[in-house]
C-alpha cells in the first residue's frame, strides 16, 4: 500500500484553494436557482405571500367576475336586473330562467347548428393544415419558404380588413363561381386556411428526425404512408392543440357569421342570440342566460384540456 503526501506549496506563497462543492439539496439534487433567494424569501415571507395572494385575486377578479355578473344575471328577476344600482348577489333566485332561454329563444336548433360547423370545419382545418405544414416541413417545394413567408405576412394583417376580400370570394368563388352563403362551406373553408395553425404544425414536424423517414422509404414506405403512419403518430400532443384552437374559434366567432348566414334557421348560437336579442321581445335575463348557455361548453373544454394546451404547445420546441 502506497500512501502520497499531499501536493507541498513553495515557501511564501499560499496553500492552492480547494473547489468547494456545489450545494445540493435533500436527496442529493443541485440547488435550483429562483428569482428570489431563499434567504430573501425566509425574511420577507409574510410580504411574499401577501403579494402573492393580492396578485392572484386581482387577476381571478378579473377573468371570472363577468363569468359570474352573466350566469347571475340571468338568475334575477327583470325588474331587479332593470335597476339602476346592480346587486352582487341576487335577492329573489329564478334558475327557470335558462329553462325558459332555452325553450323561447330555439337555443337546441342554434347550438346543434354551431355543433355541427364547429366539427365539419374541425375535420377539413385539420386536413388542409397538415397537408400544408407536411408539405412545408418535409417534401421541401422549390418556393415553400416564400410561400411560408406569404402565410405569416398575413397574420400581421388585422382580421377586419381580410372580411372584404374574404366576403367576396366566398360569394363568387373563383374559377368555379358557386355563391356559399348559408352554406357551411361559407364557415369552413375560410377557417382552413389559418396560417398560425400551420405554422404550429411545422414547427413540430421540423423536430421529427428524417431518419425515420428515410428508413420507411427505404422499406417501400410512400410520402403519404410517412404521414399516416409515421408523422401523425407522433403529433398527437399538438394535434389534440391545434383542435381545440380550430374548434374554439369557429364555436366563438361571431362577425364573419354574421356575414355569411343571413337565413335565421342556418344561424350560429351566437349570431340567433344577437338577433332575437334585437328583433323580438326577449327579455335581458333570458338574454343573459342564453349568454350563459352558449359560452359554457368553451368553458368546460378549456378547463378539462388547459394542461394539455400548454404542453402541447411546448413539445417538440426543444431538442434531445
Amino acid at each position: 500500500m502506497t500512501l502520497t503526501a499531499p501536493p507541498r506549496t513553495p515557501a511564501g506563497t499560499a496553500p492552492v484553494p480547494v473547489p468547494k462543492k456545489r450545494s445540493r439539496k435533500a436527496g442529493g439534487e443541485p440547488a435550483s436557482r429562483t428569482l428570489i433567494s431563499v434567504v430573501d424569501l425566509r425574511r420577507h415571507r409574510t410580504l411574499y405571500f401577501v403579494v402573492l395572494g393580492l396578485t392572484l385575486m386581482v387577476f381571478t377578479l378579473v377573468f371570472l367576475f363577468p363569468l359570474y355578473w352573466m350566469i347571475t344575471g340571468a338568475l334575477k328577476s327583470p325588474a331587479e336586473f332593470a335597476r339602476s344600482t346592480p346587486t352582487l348577489i341576487p335577492e329573489s333566485w329564478h334558475p327557470d330562467t335558462y329553462a325558459t332561454a332555452w325553450t323561447n329563444m330555439k337555443i337546441a336548433k342554434y347550438f346543434t347548428n354551431t355543433v355541427f360547423y364547429a366539427l365539419g370545419g374541425w375535420i377539413i382545418a385539420l386536413v388542409v393544415d397538415i397537408g400544408v405544414a407536411y408539405a412545408l416541413s418535409k417534401l421541401k417545394p422549390v418556393f415553400g419558404k416564400i410561400v411560408l413567408g406569404g402565410m405569416l405576412a398575413s397574420l400581421m394583417l388585422p382580421p377586419a380588413a381580410l372580411l372584404v376580400p374574404a366576403y367576396l370570394a366566398v360569394v363568387d368563388v373563383p374559377i368555379v363561381h358557386v355563391n356559399l352563403l348559408n352554406t357551411p362551406w361559407a364557415l369552413w373553408l375560410p377557417a382552413a386556411a389559418n396560417a398560425f395553425n400551420v405554422y404550429v404544425l411545422k414547427r413540430f414536424f421540423d423536430q421529427i428526425p428524417n431518419d425515420l423517414l428515410d428508413a420507411a422509404s427505404i422499406d417501400g414506405a410512400g410520402k403519404l404512408r410517412q404521414l399516416w403512419s409515421i408523422i401523425l403518430p407522433l403529433s398527437r400532443p399538438v394535434l389534440g392543440v391545434v383542435s381545440i384552437f380550430i374548434i374554439v374559434a369557429l364555436w366563438k366567432d361571431f362577425l364573419w357569421p354574421l356575414l355569411v348566414l343571413q337565413d335565421p334557421d342556418s344561424q350560429t348560437l351566437s349570431v340567433a342570440l344577437s338577433r332575437l336579442a334585437n328583433t323580438s321581445q326577449v327579455p335581458p335575463t333570458e338574454f343573459m342566460a342564453g349568454l350563459a348557455i352558449a359560452s359554457l361548453p368553451m368553458i368546460v373544454v378549456f378547463l378539462i384540456f388547459q394542461r394539455s394546451i400548454i404542453g402541447g404547445l411546448s413539445a417538440g420546441s426543444v431538442k434531445g
